[in-house]
């Protein structure tokens, strides 16, 4: 899911906004590599969010005014240049093939691609159970509490239900999306929401280059594994879609 990460939110001085942005952006998003843009949003009370997420969600929603916004070199970017997705390098994880008789069973249940599963499983939380994002996301990939009560999942934590809970989401994604699996992952980052208003791909940077990472190991990784069901090499509706340049 997203990674929003609310570093701060109370009322300040325009005069400080610079500051903040200088020193509490350098200190704290230095470390996060996937943090690319950090922005300083307000609401119409004047209430300040500092975050690194240029759109917001649930009790964020209200700062839609963005103020400020200092970006960050990222060595992993995708640069917009087409559908070369490229290559990855397999995860060290000793977890990483421990899952895959709950990803085939689910995505056998639900009619998901499981090599897509895996690859977006890798990019969640690189094969681990215990992962837990910012803003609450939980386990192997990384339901936040309210997508795992939609989709009957009561311990996301435990492996199997995650992994159950969120092939229902992805089942539910590519109807939505009329199979178009880029689509389907920009909705599992950033909200079927925003794939709907931006009527594709969502021009923020950091869900194109989780759709591209996620395509990448896809492709390069787990499409044609033979440790999971031959149904990832049916392709399962895969369209392409132009990620563009975000402005």
């Amino acid at each position: 899911m997203i990674n929003v990460t609310a570093m701060m939110t109370r009322y300040l001085s325009p005069l400080l906004l610079g500051t903040i942005a200088s020193t509490l952006a350098l200190s704290t998003f230095s470390a996060a590599t996937h943090a690319s843009n950090m922005y300083i949003l307000k609401d119409e009370n004047g209430q300040v969010l500092l975050t690194n997420v240029s759109q917001q969600s649930g009790n964020f929603e209200k700062f839609t005014k963005t103020v400020k916004v200092t970006s960050y070199a990222s060595s992993k970017m995708y640069d917009g240049s087409g559908n070369n997705y490229g290559s990855s390098s397999a995860s060290n994880s000793g977890n990483r093939n421990a899952y895959d008789n709950y990803i085939r069973a689910s995505a056998a249940r639900h009619g998901v691609d499981p090599a897509l599963m895996k690859a977006m499983m890798h990019t969640e939380s690189a094969f681990n159970p215990n992962a837990r994002s910012p803003v609450g996301a939980q386990g192997l990939m990384q339901l936040m509490p309210a997508t795992a009560r939609r989709f009957k999942v009561s311990n996301p934590w435990n492996p199997a239900e995650n992994i159950e809970g969120s092939a229902k989401y992805i089942a539910w994604l590519m109807r939505r999306f009329n199979n178009n699996v880029e689509h389907a992952i920009a909705g599992y980052n950033a909200g079927e929401g925003n794939v709907d208003k931006y009527g594709g791909i969502p021009p923020f940077k950091e869900t194109r280059n989780y759709v591209q990472k996620v395509m990448s190991r896809y492709h390069s990784l787990y499409k044609n594994d033979a440790g999971l069901s031959t149904m990832s090499n049916t392709n399962n509706g895969l369209q392409n879609a132009s990620y563009g340049t975000s402005k």
